[in-house]
């Protein structure tokens, strides 16, 4: 008997402990905070450019929870800092049950339309229509990435009560909590930069590297001598990289344009310098120079720059719809600035592809000038995504006035990109920034799904440049001024492929859009980062002047790619 009163005591005693934890726990919170964190909740939960899964969606949810969170902790602070009346205790405590209730009640209610949001992108995307999208499951992530936040917060703000704490011994308590904020921000800046980003950033450095030099071993070198990885190239296969050597050993032959298009063609020249090719930028560009010298790529009528993505990776849609295009009679040339993602280039080496993209492109024009005009190839620029920003930037065109280039395609292009951004910004009042209109189309002009290149009344100048891009792609249509004012691609009239429910909200369309450049190549064919190669013919077509083709070849070529 006396075991069990023991026993029934000691249990007594963890439940009012377990009580007084959740009690404390609970009266931690703020209401104000509650309040601000569940609409940046239910915020989130709607459309953006991209669909979203539910794993995908409760991350978001929980980060915009807590972003909100934060921001109605700060207002509260705010307010008891300007001294203003604070309302009694006991209405403290009513205002945070009913704050829960009503929270929790616009939560549910914005989970129940989850799903019809998401599905008026799938719908415009092609996608298969969702029954739900797993509120339960986008709850409890949400749930899980908050509290994970709030308890890094709660630890700065331990942080700083310590330092602050000691430093009021010596100074006033303002200036002590002043001191005491810059302190603990170095200090988890120092943390997190100095410590968690290297850490991961070499990690993906030697994971990046490794899977750069990997040789897949159903990948031979080619036997073909003009072909670049071959035993007479001045490139060795292995100094190719991966994407270097897929781009090489991937692409139509001889045969196959003619067995596509009856009548003779040509095996097209690609050119491909890695990064572990030479030493220095300008060596790896001298020798790009010579293999074209030795694979005679002067001597084809279509001569392509080409800069690739981060990795190193050149868009298959793009350079085999131009050889199709002109029958194998095209030459191209890649030089490799970097292994790691593109969105990681950005982060560590932004000024890297710009300046590979200008030596590249320096030392294949000084030759291509210094030839006879009547018998040297049309030079061309081209890049996708962060390709495309390099690409821009490899020459200013004051340089090349009298004697300019034919044309660039540019696709994908990045919100950083500067002409793209001045072109847009600069657009015709009446046309909507996913397709604007600039300076009469004479010098540039964009496109999308639907070939927008036909302008009533517009005539080309010596320089055709196309920006092929989607109303749905995220890397180009970010904008990190969405955190407090409305893009004007939000306006109408949407693009053909952005929902008629997307809305702007301060902070959640930022957050949103972060989300979607990272899974921006998620996305199906044709929408967000994703170029289909039907939509590389109409522009290519438009670029390069193909003339010999008739609309109805054109439309079989677009047929062949939709259905490889």
């Amino acid at each position: 008997m006396q075991v069990r009163k023991m026993v029934a005591s000691a249990e007594g005693k963890h439940r009012k402990m377990a009580h007084r934890l959740a009690v404390s726990f609970w009266n931690s919170f703020s209401a104000t905070g509650l309040y601000v964190g569940t609409l940046f909740f239910a915020a989130s939960l709607t459309p953006s450019l991209l669909p979203r899964t539910f794993t995908t969606q409760g991350i978001l949810s929980g980060v915009a929870l807590a972003a909100g969170y934060g921001i109605g902790v700060f207002g509260r602070w705010l307010a008891h800092y300007m001294e203003l009346p604070e309302p009694k205790e006991r209405f403290l405590q009513i205002a945070k049950y009913l704050s829960a209730l009503i929270c929790s009640a616009i939560a549910l209610a914005f989970l129940w339309q989850a799903a019809e949001w998401q599905n008026s992108i799938r719908r415009l995307m092609g996608l298969e229509m969702l029954d739900s999208v797993h509120p339960m499951r986008t709850g409890l992530i949400a749930a899980v990435t908050f509290i994970l936040l709030l308890a890094a917060a709660r630890l700065f703000r331990l942080v700083l009560g310590i330092i602050s704490g000691r430093l009021r011994h010596f100074v006033p308590r303002r200036v002590a909590n002043v001191i005491g904020v810059f302190a603990a921000v170095a200090l988890f800046w120092v943390a997190i930069e100095g410590v968690l980003f290297r850490y991961a950033l070499r990690a993906a450095d030697a994971s990046f590297q490794a899977y750069n030099e990997l040789i897949q071993p159903d990948t031979e070198p080619p036997a073909d001598p003009y072909k670049t990885g071959s035993a007479a190239s001045l490139i060795s296969w292995a100094d190719l990289g991966r994407a270097g050597r897929e781009f090489i050993a991937s692409g139509p032959t001889a045969q196959d344009l003619e067995h596509f298009g009856g009548g003779e063609a040509l095996a097209p020249i690609r050119v491909y310098v890695g990064l572990n090719a030479a030493e220095t930028v300008e060596e790896r560009a001298a020798l790009a120079l010579a293999e074209l010298q030795r694979t005679d790529a002067f001597e084809r009528s279509v001569l392509v720059v080409v800069m690739p993505t981060g990795t190193g990776w050149v868009d298959p849609a793009a350079m085999d719809t131009l050889e199709y295009l002109h029958r194998g009679d095209v030459a191209s040339v890649t030089v490799q600035y970097s292994y790691l993602t593109s969105w990681l280039s950005l982060l560590v080496e932004p000024d890297y592809g710009t300046q590979t993209a200008q030596a590249l492109f320096s030392a294949v024009y000084e030759h291509w000038r210094a030839l006879p005009e009547n018998s040297r190839p049309r030079l061309y620029l081209h890049g996708l995504s962060l390709g495309a920003l390099a690409s821009e930037s490899s020459t200013e065109l004051f340089e090349i006035l009298d004697d300019p280039f034919q044309g660039a395609l540019w696709s994908g292009p990045p919100f950083a990109s500067r002409i793209w951004s001045y072109v847009t910004r600069q657009r015709e009042p009446d046309s909507p920034p996913w397709l604007p209109r600039f300076g009469g189309g004479s010098f540039v002009r964009f496109t999308n799904q639907s070939n927008a290149l036909d302008i009533p009344g517009a005539t080309w100048g010596p320089i055709r440049i196309v920006y092929l891009q989607y109303a749905s792609d995220p890397v180009t249509f970010f904008d990190y001024h969405a955190l407090y004012r409305r893009p004007d691609w939000m306006n109408e009239p949407r693009g053909p492929d952005v929902s008629p429910d997307l809305r702007w909200y301060p902070v959640i369309s930022a957050l949103q859009l972060l989300l979607d450049m990272a899974l921006a190549t998620t996305a199906p064919m044709g929408h967000g980062h994703v170029y289909a190669p039907e939509h590389y013919i109409d522009a290519w077509v438009e670029v390069t002047e193909v003339a010999d083709l008739s609309d109805a070849e054109i439309e079989r070529l677009k047929q062949f790619f939709s259905m490889k």
